[in-house]
C-alpha cells in the first residue's frame, strides 16, 4: 500500500492554496488533498456533470446562466445519489493515511469537498453551454 500511496501524491501534484501554521487541520487536508484531487479529476467531472444533466435535466441547456449555476448547486447539494458519486470520485485518490484523516471529520470535509467542486463546475458555466451526447 506504501506505493499506492507514494503515486498517489505525485500524480495529484502539489498542495493547492494557503497552507500556514495558522491553518486549521481540515484546512490543511482542503488545500494539500481535496484541491489537487478536483484539479486532476476535473474533466471527469465536467464529463459526469454532463451526463448527469442529460439524463436527469432535459431542458438545461436552455436555462439562463443564472438557472444554469443554481441547477448545478441544487444538484450536488439535493441529489444524494450524485453527490455520493462526486465524493467517490474524490475519494479513490486519497491515501490510506488521508482516508483515516478523513473518516475523522467526514460532515465537515464533505462540506468543504462539495463547495469547492460547485465553485469549480460554476466557473467553468460556460462549457455547459451547448448540449453534448
Amino acid at each position: 500500500m506504501a506505493d499506492r500511496d507514494i503515486f498517489l501524491r505525485e500524480f495529484r501534484g502539489e498542495t493547492l492554496g494557503t497552507v500556514s501554521d495558522q491553518s486549521s487541520a481540515d484546512e490543511l487536508f482542503q488545500n494539500q488533498t481535496i484541491r489537487p484531487i478536483l484539479k486532476l479529476q476535473n474533466d471527469l467531472f465536467i464529463a459526469v456533470f454532463i451526463n448527469y444533466v442529460n439524463k436527469n435535466k432535459a431542458d438545461f441547456y436552455s436555462y439562463s446562466v443564472e438557472k444554469k449555476l443554481q441547477t448545478i448547486e441544487n444538484s450536488i447539494q439535493k441529489d444524494i445519489k450524485f453527490r455520493n458519486s462526486l465524493k467517490g470520485i474524490v475519494m479513490a485518490l486519497f491515501t490510506i493515511e488521508e482516508y483515516d484523516t478523513y473518516i475523522q471529520n467526514s460532515s465537515s470535509l464533505n462540506k468543504r469537498m462539495m463547495n469547492l467542486l460547485i465553485d469549480r463546475l460554476k466557473s467553468q458555466i460556460q462549457l455547459f453551454e451547448v448540449e453534448t451526447n
